[in-house]
């Protein structure tokens, strides 16, 4: 007969420790008086035990736990780590201070299994779906080398500097969408809310309409009659193609080979690509990782089909001898400044610190064209904003300017 799982429930607390001093903080329990229980267990004295309440999807239960939030913890851990806490106490520690409850569950298991006697690469591995197999097997490497204060500092740091690139590539990407969103709202207010009263005005003229305005004329009863339509079928449409990609290979690889090709954009991709690639290589190969196993995990974090593929063609030409810098060359992808610092780094022993510097070289040049995309794309923004809205506002004026004429 299966055992009942138990339903802890949150609860915040009030009161004094062994010493006399006031305390406060948050348990889980089964029900109030197990809370008091459990806290007359760790030597503290209730004065005041209260049911933790949620509002909805504003709870913090209902955050997700994001990769960031990884980022802090891992770097969290680190810093008491090398401050000498043992590691369940430093676990401890950072359970009581995060703010979101899923993650404090997950801290929380992490430390009840480490205290069981399982390594911490091991219980990482219960939550596949936080730690990644690149995380748990530098998180292994540093308990078997004996270092594992330094490799947690390492990947604090390489999931930092992830994560900035990852933002910033966001950033990119975000305002010239952005300026297309705007732009359509304000064409589509126009079409359902302004081109008709105009087109009250041009009954009474009693003259045929010039082709333009007949055109906006249609789109403007067409958007007023059959919007929600368009609006479904826009949505459906981005859904479709989020799934497509996906599923389909095929279909992720053509459009990845496309949005490294946009204007301003593209060389944008390419680099946070370079960049990804150095630092996930240099990272794993630090921690004593073969290079044949350190480029499997540089090819599942290069975030484009484009340079996964030719990550595994590289690693597939390094397994069989041929030097990285040859590997890399064969690929025609990565530019020659990445495959001549590569070069010098297999030359000079010093693999590891060469993948460093083209990760910092190409997070910086990230960061300076993102910086600059907004004055780039600004005649574009131009552009497109006066095509769309100069347009329709043409197309209703031009009547007038006839009428105007003839008069």
């Amino acid at each position: 007969m299966a055992t009942k799982t138990l339903k802890l429930k949150p609860f915040q607390w009030q009161g004094k420790d062994k010493s006399g001093n006031r305390s406060e903080g948050r348990i889980e329990a089964e029900n109030l008086s197990m809370a008091k229980a459990q806290l007359r267990k760790q030597g503290i004295t209730p004065t005041k035990v209260s049911a933790e309440r949620s509002i909805g999807f504003l709870s913090k239960k209902n955050k997700k736990i994001s990769a960031l939030d990884i980022a802090i913890f891992t770097r969290q851990v680190a810093t008491m780590m090398k401050a000498g806490v043992p590691l369940l106490q430093g676990l401890d520690i950072v359970a009581n201070g995060v703010e979101k409850d899923k993650l404090r569950e997950v801290i929380q298991k992490i430390r009840s299994d480490v205290n069981s006697g399982t390594d911490l690469s091991t219980a990482l591995r219960g939550f596949p779906l936080y730690f990644d197999d690149l995380f748990c097997n530098l998180v292994q490497a540093g308990e078997q080398s004996g270092a594992l204060e330094t490799m947690l500092e390492r990947i604090a740091s390489y999931k930092e500097k992830t994560e900035s690139l990852k933002g910033k590539i966001k950033k990119a990407m975000t305002y010239p969408a952005a300026v297309v969103v705007v732009g359509i709202v304000v064409s589509a207010i126009l079409l359902v809310k302004v081109v008709p009263q105009f087109q009250d005005i041009f009954k009474s003229f009693g003259a045929d309409l010039p082709a333009f305005t007949l055109l906006v004329i249609g789109l403007s009863e067409f958007a007023q009659k059959w919007w929600y339509v368009a609006l479904g079928a826009m949505l459906a449409g981005g859904y479709f193609l989020v799934r497509l990609k996906r599923r389909s290979r095929k279909f992720a690889e053509a459009i990845d080979r496309a949005v490294l090709k946009i204007p301003v954009l593209g060389p944008i991709l390419h680099k946070a690509a370079i960049a990804r690639f150095a630092r996930t290589l240099s990272t794993t190969f630090a921690a004593g990782v073969p290079l044949v196993s350190a480029l499997d995990s540089a090819a599942g974090a290069s975030g484009n089909v484009v340079y996964r593929n030719a990550i595994i063609q590289i690693r597939n030409g390094v397994s069989t001898g041929q030097s990285l810098q040859n590997a890399v060359n064969m690929t025609g992808v990565f530019p020659n400044m990445t495959v001549q610092m590569i070069a010098i780094g297999e030359e000079a022993g010093s693999l590891e610190l060469m993948l460093d510097k083209i990760a910092s070289f190409y997070e910086e040049e990230v960061d300076n064209a993102v910086d600059n995309l907004s004055s780039l794309l600004e005649p574009l923004i131009m552009a497109i904003l006066g095509v769309l809205v100069g347009g329709l506002v043409i197309a209703m004026y031009l009547p007038i300017f006839q009428l105007g004429q003839v008069v």
